[in-house]
C-alpha cells in the first residue's frame, strides 16, 4: 500500500505544527456509505530500552472478523513524545508497514484521535490523507474536549465538545465498560465512526482490528528486543528543535 509524500519529517515543533495546519484544509469529511470489507487497525509502540517504535497492522474481513493480513515494521524513534504531534513519531513506522501490506484495506482504524486534536488534525487525519484512504480515530483515553457521561449500555455515546464544537464522541462500545473516544479523520464523518467502531467491536473494549494491532505491537517488542542493543546516544534526528 503506497502513501504519498506530502512533507519531510525532520522539522521543528513549529515547522511540524504548521504542516498539520497547512494540510487541514485537505481533509474531506464525508459519510462512509454500506460497511467495508477489508478493516485495518493499527498501533505503535515505543520500547524505552531499546528507543525504538513496533508499528503493526492488522487487517481483518468483515463481517467475521477473520485476520487476513498482518504487517509490521520496527524503527529507532526518531522525533520526541510531543502531545499533539503524534503522527510525526508514530507514523513513519506506521508508513513501513503499510508499504508491506498486499491487500488495499477500505478503512484504517488507527488508536487515536483525528478530528479530536487541538488543531483538529490528529493521527487518524494525517494518516488518511497520507493513505488517500477511509480513517478513523478511536483512542483509549482523550487528548482535548470535554463531555457528558454516556448511559451504560453499548452504543450509548455522548459529544466530545471543544470550543463550542462537536470534534468527536464519547463512545460505551460494551455494556458499563469505560469509553473510547472516536473521531473523524478523513473521508468519513463522525456519525459513520461511531457505527464503523460498533461494526468491528466484538467482545472487548476496542475495536478487533485494533485490539489485535496493540497485541502485534507488545508480542513483537517482547520477542524482537531482547536481540536489540540500545543506541549509543537516544536523540531525535528528525526533531530539528533538539
Amino acid at each position: 500500500m503506497l502513501a504519498r509524500e506530502l512533507h519531510p519529517w525532520r522539522v521543528s515543533f513549529h515547522e511540524a505544527v504548521a504542516i498539520q495546519e497547512s494540510l487541514r484544509p485537505l481533509l474531506r469529511v464525508t459519510p462512509f456509505e454500506g460497511s467495508p470489507r477489508l478493516v485495518a487497525g493499527t498501533d505503535v509502540a515505543y520500547s524505552a530500552a531499546t528507543h525504538r517504535m513496533y508499528a503493526a497492522i492488522v487487517l481483518l474481513s468483515l463481517p467475521s472478523l477473520a485476520v487476513v493480513e498482518v504487517a509490521q515494521a520496527v524503527r529507532l524513534a526518531r522525533f520526541p513524545y510531543i502531545p499533539g504531534l503524534f503522527a510525526f513519531r508514530e507514523l513513519p513506522p506506521l508508513v513501513s508497514a503499510f508499504r508491506k501490506l498486499r491487500h488495499t484495506p477500505d478503512l484504517v482504524v488507527f488508536d487515536g484521535h483525528g478530528l479530536a486534536h487541538p488543531r483538529r488534525f490528529g493521527l487518524a487525519c494525517h494518516a488518511g490523507l497520507l493513505l488517500n484512504c477511509p480513517a478513523l480515530g478511536c483512542a483509549k483515553s482523550r487528548l482535548v474536549g470535554t463531555h457528558s457521561d454516556p448511559a451504560r449500555a453499548r452504543g450509548s455515546w455522548e459529544p466530545l465538545v471543544d470550543e463550542g464544537e462537536t470534534i468527536g464522541a464519547a463512545l460505551r462500545t460494551r455494556d458499563g465498560v469505560e469509553p473510547v473516544y472516536v473521531s473523524a479523520g478523513h473521508r468519513v464523518d463522525l456519525p459513520s465512526s461511531i457505527r464503523l467502531v460498533l461494526e468491528t467491536t466484538g467482545k472487548y473494549r476496542l475495536p478487533e482490528p485494533a485490539r489485535l494491532a496493540h497485541w502485534e505491537t507488545a508480542e513483537m517488542m517482547r520477542r524482537v528486543d531482547g536481540k536489540l542493543r540500545p543506541p549509543a546516544r537516544r536523540t531525535y534526528p528528525d526533531f530539528v528543535g533538539q
